[in-house]
């Protein structure tokens, strides 16, 4: 049932600071589709060497730079959630971001294959609960 909705994780080896940090400016918001990780890939390395983990609150963006704190909200339910990139993808036409099961089930996402969503940087000292955000919590 899963393999359907979810994107492959990002097979490119670990990568440092500079490599990961892209060369240009990125707005602060974006929106479009959402989609979010099969089970499959639990355990699988992700863009940063870290595991991925379904139970955790990360995302896999193409530029912004690994390590980069987002709320994503859903514009159909209005719930949001913060997380961390900490992969490459979607590499799916039309859609921005890639969710742990996690993330995607605090959004409402896991019924659906995919979910328009505004996507809105945020420091990591804005991570806090804001208008009932499910956030991340450091290790």
């Amino acid at each position: 049932m899963f393999a359907a909705c979810g994107q492959i994780p990002s097979r490119q080896a670990a990568c440092g600071p500079d490599s990961c940090r892209p060369r240009h400016e990125h707005a602060t918001s974006q929106s479009g589709e959402a989609s979010w990780y099969a089970a499959t890939f639990q355990g699988h390395l992700t863009a940063n060497g870290e595991r991925y983990d379904s139970g955790a609150l990360t995302a896999a963006h193409r530029t912004l730079p690994v390590g980069t704190y987002v709320r994503v909200r859903s514009l159909a339910t209005g719930k949001s959630v913060v997380v961390r990139i900490n992969d490459r993808g979607p590499y799916v036409k039309g859609r921005i971001i890639d969710l742990s099961y996690a993330a995607a089930e605090a959004l409402g996402l896991p019924d659906a294959r995919s979910m328009r969503v505004q996507v809105e940087r945020v420091e990591k000292t804005q991570t806090g609960s804001d208008e009932g955000d499910t956030v991340i919590k450091e290790p």
